[in-house]
C-alpha cells in the first residue's frame, strides 16, 4: 500500500502506485485542458513574501513527461526556464569529484568497480596522495568536492572516509581551500551518518540507481547493495543522523525512464512529508561506457531530447531543489539543459583514483568515460560567454543555512539576496588566482555588469568593498 509517510521503502516507493501513475499519465498525455491546469498550478506566483512555487505531485509531473504535443512541450520548457530564473538566476555552482578508492565488494553489473572485474587495477589513496589530489584541485580553482569511494568495509571503512575528510579540510595551499566536501558513499548506519555530520560534510549523496525493485535486485546480484530496502531507506537514516542536506539521483538507462522519474519524485515527496525538507539536490546521470561495461547491453537508454524533458519536468516539480549534471554529458548536451533547470555542474573532472595529481589524464581506474574533457578554466569561460555566472560559493553551508533553513529562504526567493553577491565574490577569487588572461577579462566585465543588480543598496556597497579587498589579496568574504 502506498504511504508517503511510511519509513518502509516498498510503501513510500510503491510499485502499484507507480504503475497507476504511469497509466494515468498515458491516458491524459494529450489532455490539453488538464496539462494547462497542471502548468498553471506549477507557475511561480507573487505573494507578500516574494515569489513562490507549489511544485507538482509525481502524478501531475508524469502527465507532463508523457505529453507528446509539441506546443505543450514548448510550454513545459518555457515554464522550467521561468522557474530556474526565479530561484537560481544565471548562477551555476562549480564542483569536482574526488575518487578515493575503487575497492568494492558489490557486483553491480553496470559499474566497473564491481568485485568480479579483473581488468581494472585496484587503488586506494593514502593520506599523502589525498593531499596531492586536493592541492591539484585547489590549483585548478575548486572550492567544492564530491567524495567518491566504492563499498568495501575492509579497505574503505568509515574511519578511512573520515580521515580523508579531515585531510581535505586541513589543506591550505597558496590561496586554495576546499570549503565544502560532499560525500557520495554507500548506504550506512545512523551512527556513521552522525560521524559524517560531525566531520563537517556538506551534502550526503546516494544514487538510487533504479527504483524498480525487481530490476534493482537483478542489477545488484550480490554484495550489501543487493538489499533494496536498506539502500532506499538510507536518506531517512542520514536525516535521523543529523545530516540536513541529502542528494537523490537515478542512473537513467538502467530501467524505463518514466518509472524512474515517478519513483524519484515520490522519494522527494517522502522526504518532505517525513522530515519537512526535500532533497537538497537531484542528479541526473546517464549510463556511460567504462572498463568492462558496455552501455549498449542495456536497452533503456534515452536520447538527448527525452533527457532534456526529464530535467525540465524535475525543475517544475521540485522548484527549489538544486540539479546536478556531470561531465558524463557532452558540452552540447550540457549547454542545452543548463537553461532548463541545472544549477550545478562539474568541471575539469577526472573519474579515476588519483587522477588529478598526474598531468596526463589516466584511464585505467575510471568509473566512467568523461564526455566533457575541457579544463575548469575553459568551462568557466564558456559559461560566462553563455551569460551564466560560475559560482564557487559555499556560504550557505558555512553559515548554517542548510536543510529546512535553506529551503525556507529559497521558497520565498530570499536566498538570492545572498547567492548573487556571493557568486560574484567567489568568481572574483577565481579570476584573481587561477583564471587565464582571457577568462579573467571576460569575468571582470561580467562582475561589473552584475554587481549593480544587487537590489539592496547597503549590500551592494558592501559587496563592492569586498570585491576591492579580494583584488588586493584578501579572501573568503560572504553574506
Amino acid at each position: 500500500m502506498y504511504d508517503v509517510k511510511s519509513l518502509k521503502a516498498e510503501e513510500f516507493i510503491n510499485h502499484e502506485e507507480i504503475l497507476a501513475t504511469l497509466e494515468y499519465a498515458e491516458t491524459n498525455k494529450n489532455n490539453k485542458e488538464l496539462i494547462e491546469e497542471i502548468l498553471e498550478k506549477a507557475r511561480p506566483k507573487k505573494t507578500g513574501r516574494g515569489v513562490e512555487c507549489a511544485g507538482l505531485s509525481h502524478r501531475d509531473a508524469s502527465v507532463l513527461l508523457a505529453c507528446d504535443i509539441p506546443e505543450m512541450t514548448e510550454k513545459i520548457y518555457t515554464l522550467a526556464k521561468e522557474i530556474k530564473e526565479n530561484f537560481y538566476g544565471d548562477r551555476i555552482v562549480m564542483f569536482a569529484p574526488l575518487y578515493l578508492s575503487n575497492y568494492c565488494v558489490n557486483q553491480c553489473v553496470y559499474c566497473p568497480y564491481h568485485i568480479q572485474n579483473k581488468e581494472i587495477p585496484r587503488k586506494k589513496l593514502t593520506q599523502a596522495e589525498v593531499e596531492k589530489e586536493v592541492i591539484a584541485l585547489q590549483d585548478m580553482g575548486h572550492k567544492r568536492l564530491a567524495i567518491e569511494a566504492g563499498e568495501d568495509p575492509i579497505n574503505n571503512p568509515i574511519e578511512y572516509i573520515l580521515e580523508c575528510i579531515k585531510t581535505i579540510y586541513s589543506i591550505k595551499h597558496k590561496n586554495g581551500a576546499i570549503r565544502r566536501a560532499n560525500v557520495n558513499i554507500a548506504a550506512t548506519t545512523v551512527e556513521n551518518y552522525r560521524k559524517l555530520k560531525e566531520a563537517g560534510i556538506g551534502t550526503y549523496i546516494l544514487f538510487q540507481e533504479t527504483y524498480h525493485k525487481e530490476s534493482y535486485e537483478e542489477l545488484h546480484p550480490a554484495g550489501p547493495k543487493h538489499n533494496y530496502a536498506y539502500h532506499t531507506e538510507a536518506m531517512d537514516r542520514a536525516m535521523e543522523g543529523g545530516i540536513d542536506d541529502v542528494g537523490l539521483g537515478v542512473l537513467f538507462g538502467l530501467d524505463k525512464y518514466k518509472y524512474e522519474f515517478a519513483g524519484l519524485l515520490m522519494h522527494a515527496e517522502h522526504l518532505e512529508a517525513v522530515h519537512g525538507v526535500g532533497p537538497h539536490t537531484i542528479s541526473v546521470p546517464r549510463l556511460k561506457r567504462a572498463s568492462d561495461i558496455d552501455p549498449t547491453q542495456f536497452d533503456n537508454g534515452i536520447d538527448d531530447d527525452t533527457f532534456a524533458k526529464i530535467i525540465a519536468c524535475i525543475r517544475i516539480s521540485v522548484p527549489y531543489t538544486g540539479m546536478i549534471i556531470s561531465t558524463r554529458e557532452s558540452e552540447e548536451c550540457r549547454k542545452k539543459v543548463l537553461k532548463l533547470g541545472i544549477s550545478q555542474i562539474s568541471g575539469g573532472s577526472r573519474t579515476s583514483v588519483g587522477g588529478y595529481a598526474n598531468e596526463e589524464r589516466p584511464h585505467d581506474t575510471e568509473q566512467f568515460d568523461v564526455s566533457d574533457q575541457r579544463t575548469l578554466d575553459e568551462i568557466v569561460k564558456w559559461l560566462m560567454e553563455g551569460g551564466y555566472i560560475p559560482s564557487f560559493c559555499t556560504a550557505c553551508y558555512r553559515e548554517g543555512r542548510t536543510g529546512d533553513r535553506f529551503m525556507a529562504l529559497c521558497k520565498v526567493g530570499q536566498i538570492q539576496n545572498c547567492c548573487h553577491p556571493n557568486a560574484l565574490l567567489t568568481l572574483q577569487e577565481y579570476l584573481q588566482d587561477y583564471a587565464s588572461p582571457e577568462t579573467r577579462k571576460i569575468g571582470e566585465e561580467l562582475i561589473d555588469r552584475e554587481i549593480v543588480k544587487v537590489p539592496d543598496e547597503k549590500r551592494r556597497e558592501k559587496a563592492l568593498d569586498y570585491l576591492e579587498k579580494i583584488r588586493k589579496g584578501e579572501r573568503d568574504f560572504r553574506f
